[in-house]
């Protein structure tokens, strides 16, 4: 029976790969050096369970628990983040260990080579340096782990208190259930408050003997407190012990309900059907691979681009919120919700790669809604970490509105957005009493207007396609706030206080950290450019399309220095003031097509993807940020961008393959093609000089979201 089974995956795996197989472009380790602050580990697609290894070092750069400077592993635990600036999770850490030498170490860290460690889309292994062969794969709530020992026994340390950065447990248990089913939890407090996860682990041998460590209650076969550790021997003459570790946010009898995923399948077999999942993503863009390193950079962003958000809720839709209070959810319930950085490229691109999964995503922000009272900015574990500027839960469901998405309910979102458009906190009711935010009333007051403005232009469009003409003038009203702060002088948007007078003294390559800061992450250079809402009337400020060209010119030309005593590290991938390391700047390569100047979108997405994008562990500008830089390179690539992410409408750059195929919702496909000689490297004066959509020219400047989903051919004609 396993053997049809195995077969049957192997199958399945054949037809869905067409011609050729893509998660062997995917480089998991490709970012987990730098800033990418990514994991290499075995997930599946939006899963529950992140299974990789962590280094057991505290650090910015480890916020994904991984950094590929390390040369040490202190754990395999089954909850990351992807790319993210603040590190926490890493929950239920498993450690294989040849006896039980310094086990109640905080951090036991075993040596390891990279030469000895691999990894692809559901699957990791490596070789640890007492000589322990690991392996890991997942369903979407288990992990599940395949350990050869060196001798005739092992043992495995389960580690309550293991935690890195920001997060600390504070409370946990561990109980053997029988000889081979132990369940536990563990609760922590970190970036996000009252987390608690639970969890149930099967072992594929009985356990021989037990060591409970740090229990501040022992009761038999159970150990309770926050840094519980629980070290259990196994027979291992064979060499072989296998784990299966299933999760729930509600309960343990949850958790051990959700073993069913892994019951009666090998590891072999679940890692087949991880890869073969992997595969189903990977084939909705198909491109031209003739280009085998850049295929690499494009497979491994399209895979990054759907480790998030995560799901948060049992097969049953019951999920705990931060208050301890468990909820039922119709359908998947998501966590992980970078907002700030998503919605400008990774939301869009769901509508096109993700149309089930997007009504799932906008109902979860809005019991989100329900549970807090307003929509989410950075929802972490149901937590509301009101981290970065914004409302920018709204453009993502607003782009699903006003894109017909089904499944979910406009009335319910409209009420959501406009109550948290008029929230009592975070500077709004400021941002309205005064047109602007001043900065004596709220710290970043500059990227808070500019943000708030746009996301107001957001509810705008939405009003008017439910008929709703009062709140339509209202909100584009408020749309419009960014012109109050924009100083002609110096043709900068610039922080003004309550009296109206911009602050002074007026310095655009200062960067400011704090909370106390004009500009959030950046300096005035990345952040006066956040207008995708009004182009034309942005351009009329400095006196017309020609002017801001070359405003925008002058930010990649200017001085890449950095003023300050506490500059942002998150200013990083710099050309020029452009910082592509970090979203502020992400759509404004994309406003040169819309200024009419498309040579120059061309020239600098060449000079971005060459420079800035590599394979490798350096391979990323800056933090992924939840799959939002990796978004940037699939669009850009396929040649268009969403420069206003809820527009619909995608602005024309410049291609970086020569052939693509978009497989759409509804089964319609759309093939793009290039005429002419594609350049990809830098200094090139290749542009798009003519577009043609099913055999008729169209302007060179954006295809809409309906043309797109209609499919058909596309042509990109180059010239020089």
């Amino acid at each position: 029976m396993k053997r049809l089974i195995l077969s049957s995956i192997l199958v399945l795996i054949s037809c869905i790969s067409f011609s050729q197989k893509l998660t062997k472009f995917v480089d998991p380790f490709l970012g987990t050096g730098g800033h990418g602050h990514v994991y290499p580990g075995a997930t599946t697609p939006f899963g529950m369970v992140q299974l990789s290894p962590d280094n057991g070092t505290n650090g910015w750069d480890w916020c994904g628990g991984y950094h590929y400077s390390s040369d040490s592993i202190a754990g395999f635990s089954h909850m990351h983040l992807s790319g993210t600036g603040i590190g926490d999770w890493c929950d239920i850490s498993v450690l294989p260990l040849v006896d039980t030498v310094g086990s109640n170490a905080q951090y036991l860290k075993i040596p390891f080579s990279h030469k000895n460690e691999r990894a692809k889309p559901g699957y990791y292994s490596v070789w640890l340096g007492n000589n322990i062969s690991c392996e890991l794969t997942a369903t979407p709530r288990n992990g599940y782990h395949r350990y050869k020992f060196p001798s005739k026994s092992g043992w495995l340390r389960f580690d309550i208190g293991f935690a890195i950065n920001w997060d600390s447990p504070t409370a946990g248990m561990l109980k053997l259930l029988n000889d081979s089913t132990l369940v536990g939890y563990r609760a922590s407090s970190g970036w996000a408050k009252g987390q608690q996860v639970f969890f149930a682990a099967r072992f594929s041998k009985p356990v021989k003997e037990k060591i409970f460590l740090d229990a501040v209650n022992r009761n038999g076969d159970e150990g309770t407190g926050p840094k519980v550790k629980a070290v259990l021997k196994f027979d291992t003459e064979d060499n072989n012990l296998l784990l299966r570790v299933a999760l729930s946010t509600t309960g343990t009898d949850a958790a051990l309900k959700a073993l069913s995923e892994t019951d009666g399948k090998s590891f072999d077999m679940i890692a087949y059907q991880a890869e073969a999942n992997w595969e189903k993503e990977l084939q909705k863009i198909t491109i031209d691979t003739t280009d085998k390193a850049y295929a690499q950079k494009f497979y491994t962003a399209l895979y990054r681009t759907t480790l998030s958000p995560n799901l948060y809720s049992d097969a049953d839709g019951r999920y705990r919120i931060h208050n301890d209070k468990i909820r039922t959810h119709n359908g998947n319930k998501y966590t992980v919700f970078s907002n700030w950085d998503t919605f400008r490229a990774l939301n869009p691109l769901f509508t096109i790669t993700q149309p089930q999964r997007v009504p799932e995503i906008v109902n979860s922000m809005l019991s989100f809604y329900e549970d807090n009272g307003l929509l989410p900015v950075w929802d972490l574990s149901t937590w509301e970490t009101n981290t970065m500027t914004g409302y920018h839960s709204i453009p993502i469901i607003a782009d699903a509105i006003l894109k017909n998405l089904k499944g979910i309910d406009y009335a319910k979102a409209y009420e959501a957005m406009k109550k948290t458009a008029h929230q009592n906190q975070r500077g709004t009711p400021d941002y309205i009493r005064f047109g602007y935010l001043p900065q004596d009333k709220h710290g970043w007051s500059v990227t808070i207007t500019l943000e708030y403005a746009y996301d107001d232009w957001c509810i705008a469009q939405v009003a008017k396609k439910m008929g709703n003409k009062k709140d339509y003038d209202y909100f584009y009203k408020r749309a419009m706030s960014y012109k109050n702060l924009f100083d002609p002088k110096t043709g900068f948007m610039r922080a003004k206080d309550s009296t109206g007078k911009f602050i002074e003294p007026f310095d655009p390559l200062l960067s400011e950290h704090g909370f106390e800061g004009q500009y959030i992450e950046g300096t005035a250079w990345q952040h006066s450019f956040f207008v995708p809402q009004d182009v034309d009337g942005f351009a009329a400020l400095y006196g017309g399309k020609p002017q801001l060209v070359k405003k925008i010119d002058e930010l990649f030309n200017s001085s890449s220095e950095l003023h300050g005593t506490n500059t942002s590290n998150d200013v990083s991938g710099l050309i020029g003031q452009y910082a592509h390391g970090n979203e502020p700047s992400h759509h404004i390569i994309y406003m040169y097509t819309s200024l009419g100047a498309p040579l120059k979108s061309a020239e600098k997405i060449r000079l971005v993807v060459d420079s800035l994008y590599k394979n490798g562990p350096e391979g990323l500008p800056g933090n992924e940020d939840c799959g939002q830089m990796s978004a940037w390179l699939v669009w850009t690539s396929l040649g268009m961008y969403p420069m206003n992410p809820a527009s619909g409408k995608y602005v024309f750059g410049y291609p970086m393959v020569k052939s693509s195929v978009l497989h759409l919702p509804g089964g319609a496909t759309m093939k793009i093609r290039v005429k002419g000689d594609l350049e990809k490297k830098p200094g090139s004066t290749s542009y798009i000089k003519r577009v043609v959509l099913n055999g008729r020219s169209i302007p060179v400047n954006f295809i809409t979201h309906e043309q797109l989903l209609k499919g058909g051919e596309m042509i990109y004609e180059l010239a020089n």
